[in-house]
């Protein structure tokens, strides 16, 4: 996925770590050699080359992934969109440059609910419509898990794993105390704490705009794309974190939350109870906090 992941774990001193890194590794090759779209040779990149109409066997976790992202993309009213690929790829979020012919096609596209393109059946997707898929809102967070269900399997218990930022902690510190977690301040040059989070057998994601974006026509672009205009966010938060048991559902709602917006969103979260903590810049330069749910409600 282009970045590293991190795990850190209380164990015995007699522990043979080289055998858990191996299988942390494995864990997080595996959802890479499912999910990218970096990969030509991957499993979601082979389901995309599928014709309409086609029915096409995939691994039990891309279909878990599939699955989840298509019921968070009900949840959200469609904020959260598995079938934005084709934006992704056109506005230089993938593997190649912005391309301006592609650019016009993703911002003409008819785009239906994803659910009403795709259909599960197990580990059976069926193909109902057009529809390039991208789980980059999804599967990082899901390979946080993955990783957190490694450290499980070796009987470890207190640890926190991550990748590029995307956290899920596991029980508490050996000194009795919750896992320490900063949440970014959304600065484009720099990396700072704005503020402080502890977690306990929970997971955190942040989507945000100062991180990941490209430059086109000298503006500055965010990775989050609309989807309903099938371009990057005009307007949107300055970064989004939410708190869930998953880190996928982490991730998802926090991508969800950003195309959502503020009051929207703000709204949306607290009717499903999620813990989600919205940062927006001010005129002066200052960063405004608002939050809900049990974590971060004012």
């Amino acid at each position: 996925m282009g970045t590293r992941w991190s795990a850190l774990f209380h164990a015995p001193p007699t522990l043979d770590v080289a055998p858990v890194q191996a299988a942390m590794q494995q864990a997080v090759d595996a959802v890479d050699q499912q999910m990218s779209t970096w990969r030509p040779d991957s499993d979601l990149m082979r389901l995309n080359r599928a014709p309409i109409g086609s029915s096409v066997v995939v691994p039990a976790e891309l279909a878990k992934v599939l699955s989840l992202g298509l019921a968070i993309g009900r949840a959200s009213n469609h904020a959260f969109h598995i079938g934005m690929g084709d934006a992704v790829q056109a506005w230089g979020f993938g593997p190649q440059t912005a391309d301006p012919g592609r650019i016009r096609g993703a911002l003409h596209a008819a785009r239906a609910p994803a659910h009403e393109s795709i259909e599960l059946l197990g580990p059976l997707v069926h193909k109902l419509g057009d529809i390039t898929l991208d789980l980059n809102g999804i599967a990082k967070g899901y390979a946080v898990d993955r990783l957190a269900e490694t450290l499980r399997r070796f009987d470890l218990h207190a640890g926190l794993v991550g990748i590029d930022g995307e956290l899920r902690a596991l029980g508490l510190r050996p000194d009795g105390e919750a896992w320490t977690v900063a949440i970014e301040a959304p600065e484009h040059d720099r990396r700072a704490p704005h503020s402080i989070l502890s977690l306990q057998d929970a997971a955190v994601a942040t989507s945000g705009d100062y991180r990941h974006w490209v430059s086109v026509g000298g503006r500055r672009l965010s990775h989050t794309m609309d989807p309903q205009r099938g371009a990057p966010l005009q307007s949107s938060p300055a970064s989004v974190t939410v708190v869930a048991p998953t880190c996928a559902e982490a991730d998802a709602w926090a991508t969800a939350l950003m195309v959502t917006g503020i009051d929207a969103g703000l709204a949306l979260a607290s009717r499903l109870g999620l813990s989600a903590l919205f940062l927006t810049r001010e005129a002066d330069g200052s960063v405004r906090s608002r939050g809900c749910g049990a974590l971060f409600a004012a």
